[in-house]
C-alpha cells in the first residue's frame, strides 16, 4: 500500500506565485527597457555614442560670384579663418600633464615633465610659468586682440569641444596662430577653419543693387538677398572617429561629404555705365542741394535689362554699418549715450540701405504726359496738329477750383505736339476728358501702374493709386499730368520704355545668366514681354514730338546731346504730404526721362532728384542736364555712332594731335589735310611747343592752333574773361575775340543757353589760344 502524498502548503504556493509574478514583472520591465533602449530611443543613444566616438566639422561652400555683363567682378569671396578652441581637450591635456608630473615624482631619478610654459609673443612680450589655458589665452589675446579673460572663461567649459574665439581672421594673423600651435603642439586644443567672407572690389559701386551679406554669409539686401539660394551653395561635412583619449582614429573611420559651391550670376549691369550714372547723380545731389537723396536708372530698351541703377549717397558694401557722411553728420548732433541716438542711428542706417529706385514712391509729374499722349493717339482722341487753347487754368466739371498750368499766363493757342513739348497741363486734362475715366484707367493699368514691375530685387514697393470705383473726374484730370498718385522710379521708366520700344510692356530685370562652379551656363534670362499696350505707330509719333522738343524749343531741351536724337520729358511734382516748420509745402521732386536714339531707341534713362533746395527746382534744370551728360557717355560707349545735323556740323569739334618734335613740313601737311587753322611762330624746322596741348578739342571753324619752333616759347598771355551768366553766343564771341579757343558743353542747341561754369576761371592768365571750356544750360524752364 503506497504512502499518502504529502500535501503542499498553500502559503508555499502563494509565495511561489508571488515570486513567479515578480520575475515576470521584472522580465517585462527588462524587455520594455530593452525595447525602449534598442527601438524607441535607438536614434538618441546612437547619437550619444557617435558623439563620443566621432566629431564633425562643417565644410562651408564657396558663395557664387556676381559679375556685370562684361565679366567684371562686382562681388566675390576673400579667404578668412574661424579660430576656435576645444575646452575639453585643454582640460584633459592639463590633467594629463599634472598626472604625468605626479607619477614622475614617485620614481627616483626620473625627470619631472613641466606643467607650465614660457612664450614670447610676436610683439615681443615675454611670458613665463604659464599653465596651458593661460598660455593659450595670452597667445590668442595678443595675436587676435581678443579679451584674455574671455578666452580663460571659454577654456574652462568642460565637456565643450567648440568655443569660437574670433571669426573672419585674416591670413597674416591666422599664420601667427598656426605658428603658435606648431611651436607647442596644441593641435587638439586650437583649431583654424578656412572660410570665405564677401568682398566687394569697388566698395560703394552699385551698393543699393548688389546688397550685402550678414556675418553668417547670408544675403540680406539687394541681389545678394534675392538670389541667395542660388549663390550660397550647400554645406559639406567632415566626420572623424576618435579613440577613448580623443585621438584620431585611422583614415578608414573618416567620412567626407563634399560641399556644393554656389552658382555665380551674370547681371545685365555694365560697370562703366554704372560709374557714369553715379557720377551724374553725385553732381546733381550737391549742385541742387537735394534733401532726400537722388536716384537714377539706365535701361536697355530692347530687353529691359538694367544697365545701371543707383541711389546717391551710396554706402560701403565692405562696411555696410558705417553711415555715409551726410547721415553721420545728422547723428553727431545727438548725445551718443541717449536712446534717441540709437534709434536715430538705426533709422538712418535703414534709410541709407534703401534702394530709392525700387522702394520709394513719388509722383511722376509731367513725365507721365508721355503715357497720356500714348493713350490719346492710340484711341484717335487727338491729332498732333490739332489746336488747343491754354489760358493758364482749367476747370473740371463738379470741381469748383480751377486746376492751374505751370505757366501762369497760359500757353495760348498751340497745336497739340507743341503743348506736349511745352508740358501744358490743361491740354492733358482735356485729352483725358475725351478718353473718359474707364478707358484712361484701363490703359493706366495696362502700362503697369496697377502693381509692381516684378524686377528681381527685394522689397519693391507697390504704387499708391485710386481704386477704380473712386476714380472720378478730378482724379482723371490730375492723373493726366502725373499728380496725386505715386509710383517707383523703376515703374515709371518701365512704362516709358514701353513707349520707346514700340508699345511693349516688359519686366525689368538684372539677371542675365546663372553659371555653375565649372563655368557652365545653367540658365539664361529670356526677355519677358507682358503685353503690347499701344501700337508702334503711336510710339513713333511720340518719339518724334519729344525729340523735336529737345533739339528745338521744348521744356526738355537741357537733355540735348550733340549728334544724337534724344526723346525726353521733364517733370516736377509737389510733395503734398510733407510740410516745413511754417506749415508750408515747399518740397518738390524734379525728374527727367529720356531715351535714345529717338528713331531707333536702345537705351532709356531716368533721374529723380528728391527735394532740390538750391536755385531752380524744376526737373528741366536739376535732372535734364545730367541726363544729357549721362547719355553723352552711354551712347558712344554702346557703339551708337553720332549723326550730326548740318547745323551741328558747322560747330564740329576736332581733337588736336601732338606735333611737338614733328617737322614743320609734316605738321603743316597734317593740319592742312584736317582743315585746322594754325599759326607757326619762329623760323625753326621742328616744332618745340604747341598751344592748345595735344588731346585738347577746338572748333574746326573758329579754333586755332599755335605751333612754336626754335627757341620760341608761348609768351603771349591772355587774362581769361568772365563769361558766366552770358549767353552761349556772347561767351563764344568774347572768348574768341580775346584770342582764346572755346569749347561749349551742355545744352548747345541754340545760342540762348546761359553759361553756368567755365574752365579756366575768370581772371586766370593763360597762353594765347588756350581752350576755355564753357558749360551752358537753358535756365528759367518750368515743367509741372
Amino acid at each position: 500500500m503506497s504512502a499518502p502524498r504529502k500535501r503542499i502548503s498553500r502559503s508555499i504556493v502563494r509565495r511561489a506565485l508571488v515570486l513567479m509574478l515578480l520575475f515576470c514583472m521584472a522580465a517585462v520591465g527588462l524587455i520594455f527597457a530593452l525595447f525602449q533602449l534598442q527601438v524607441l530611443k535607438y536614434d538618441y543613444y546612437q547619437r550619444q555614442v557617435l558623439d563620443q566616438m566621432t566629431y564633425e566639422t562643417e565644410v562651408n561652400p564657396e558663395r557664387g560670384t556676381i559679375y556685370d555683363r562684361n565679366g567684371n567682378i562686382l562681388a566675390a569671396n576673400a579667404t578668412v579663418y574661424l579660430i576656435f578652441i576645444s575646452p575639453e581637450d585643454i582640460i584633459d591635456a592639463m590633467a594629463e600633464l599634472e598626472e604625468a608630473a605626479v607619477e614622475a615624482a614617485k620614481t627616483d631619478g626620473k625627470e619631472i615633465p613641466p606643467t607650465t610654459f614660457d612664450w614670447v609673443s610676436p610683439n615681443g612680450t615675454a611670458y613665463s610659468g604659464l599653465k596651458m589655458n593661460e598660455l593659450i589665452a595670452h597667445a590668442l589675446s595678443d595675436i587676435l586682440g581678443v579679451d584674455y579673460n574671455s578666452v580663460i572663461e571659454k577654456a574652462a567649459k568642460d565637456g565643450r569641444r567648440y568655443e569660437v574665439i574670433q571669426k573672419n581672421v585674416d591670413q597674416e594673423r591666422a599664420d601667427q596662430v598656426r605658428a603658435f600651435i606648431a611651436q607647442f603642439g596644441f593641435t587638439q586644443q586650437i583649431y583654424l577653419r578656412a572660410s570665405s567672407i564677401r568682398y566687394y572690389p569697388y566698395d560703394t559701386l552699385a551698393s543699393h543693387v548688389i546688397g550685402f551679406t550678414n556675418s553668417d554669409g547670408v544675403g540680406i539686401y539687394g541681389l545678394e538677398s534675392y538670389y541667395n539660394n542660388i549663390l550660397e551653395g550647400t554645406s559639406g561635412r567632415y566626420i572623424k572617429a576618435q579613440d577613448a583619449h580623443h585621438g584620431d582614429m585611422p583614415f578608414d573611420f573618416e567620412t567626407y561629404v563634399e560641399a556644393e559651391n554656389g552658382c555665380s550670376i551674370v547681371t545685365t549691369m555694365d560697370m562703366y555705365i554704372q560709374y557714369e550714372l553715379e557720377n551724374q547723380l553725385e553732381s546733381t545731389y550737391y549742385e541742387s542741394a537735394a534733401g532726400n537723396r537722388v536716384t537714377g536708372i539706365v535701361l536697355d530698351v530692347e530687353t529691359s535689362g538694367v544697365l545701371a541703377m543707383a541711389t546717391y549717397p551710396p554706402f560701403d558694401l565692405n562696411n555696410p554699418y558705417k553711415l555715409d557722411a551726410e547721415s553721420q553728420a545728422k547723428l553727431d548732433t545727438l548725445d551718443p549715450e541717449s536712446e534717441e541716438y540709437k534709434s536715430t542711428y538705426n533709422s538712418l542706417l535703414y534709410t541709407m540701405w534703401k534702394n530709392k529706385a525700387t522702394t520709394e514712391l513719388y509722383e511722376p509729374g509731367s513725365t507721365f504726359k508721355i503715357i497720356t499722349t500714348a493713350m490719346g493717339l492710340e484711341e484717335n482722341a487727338v491729332q498732333i496738329n490739332e489746336k488747343f487753347f491754354c489760358s493758364g487754368a482749367h476747370t473740371v466739371a463738379g470741381y469748383s477750383d480751377p486746376i492751374h498750368c505751370h505757366k501762369k499766363g497760359g500757353h495760348g493757342s498751340l497745336p497739340f505736339y507743341q503743348m506736349l513739348q511745352q508740358s501744358c497741363n490743361p491740354t492733358m486734362m482735356k485729352l483725358a476728358d475725351r478718353l473718359g475715366g474707364d478707358v484712361f484707367y484701363n490703359y493706366f493699368l495696362s502700362f503697369g501702374y496697377g502693381g509692381i514691375t516684378g524686377i528681381d530685387l527685394p522689397g519693391e514697393s507697390y504704387p499708391i493709386i485710386s481704386a477704380k470705383k473712386n476714380f472720378g473726374v478730378v482724379e482723371l484730370a490730375v492723373y493726366s499730368f502725373g499728380q496725386t498718385f505715386k509710383v517707383t522710379p523703376i515703374q515709371q521708366l518701365t512704362a516709358i520704355s514701353s513707349v520707346a520700344n514700340g508699345g511693349y510692356l516688359q519686366t525689368p530685370h538684372l539677371l542675365r545668366e546663372i553659371v555653375d562652379d565649372s563655368g557652365n551656363v545653367v540658365q539664361s534670362y529670356e526677355t519677358d514681354t507682358v503685353r503690347q499696350v499701344v501700337s508702334t505707330e503711336s510710339c513713333e509719333i511720340i518719339s518724334t514730338i519729344l525729340e523735336d522738343g529737345v533739339s528745338g524749343n521744348g521744356g526738355a531741351k537741357n537733355a540735348y546731346v550733340k549728334g544724337y536724337k534724344v526723346a525726353a520729358k521733364t517733370g516736377t511734382s509737389e510733395k503734398r504730404d510733407k510740410y516745413d516748420e511754417n506749415g508750408e509745402r515747399p518740397y518738390r521732386i524734379g525728374s527727367c526721362v529720356a531715351y535714345a536714339p529717338a528713331d531707333d531707341p536702345k537705351v532709356a534713362v531716368i533721374i529723380v532728384v528728391d527735394e532740390p533746395m538750391r536755385g531752380n527746382v524744376y526737373g528741366s534744370v536739376v535732372a535734364a542736364p545730367y541726363v544729357s551728360k549721362l547719355l553723352s557717355f552711354v551712347l558712344p560707349y554702346m557703339g551708337i555712332e553720332a549723326q550730326y545735323t548740318e547745323e551741328e556740323l558747322k560747330r564740329i569739334e576736332v581733337s588736336i594731335s601732338n606735333y611737338v618734335k614733328a617737322t614743320v613740313e609734316a605738321a603743316e601737311a597734317d593740319l592742312g589735310w584736317r582743315g585746322i587753322n594754325y599759326t607757326i611762330v619762329g623760323k625753326g624746322d621742328t616744332i618745340t611747343a604747341q598751344v592748345p596741348a595735344a588731346g585738347s578739342t577746338i572748333y574746326k571753324d573758329t579754333g586755332k592752333l599755335i605751333l612754336y619752333t626754335g627757341d620760341e616759347e608761348p609768351k603771349n598771355t591772355v587774362t581769361v574773361p568772365d563769361v558766366v551768366g552770358k549767353t552761349a553766343e556772347a561767351a563764344n564771341r568774347i572768348l574768341v575775340n580775346a584770342g582764346l579757343n572755346v569749347t561749349l558743353s551742355g545744352a548747345t542747341n541754340g545760342d540762348t543757353a546761359t553759361v553756368i561754369h567755365q574752365v579756366p576761371a575768370a581772371g586766370e592768365v593763360v597762353p594765347s589760344a588756350t581752350v576755355v571750356t564753357v558749360e551752358v544750360r537753358h535756365l528759367g524752364l518750368t515743367d509741372d
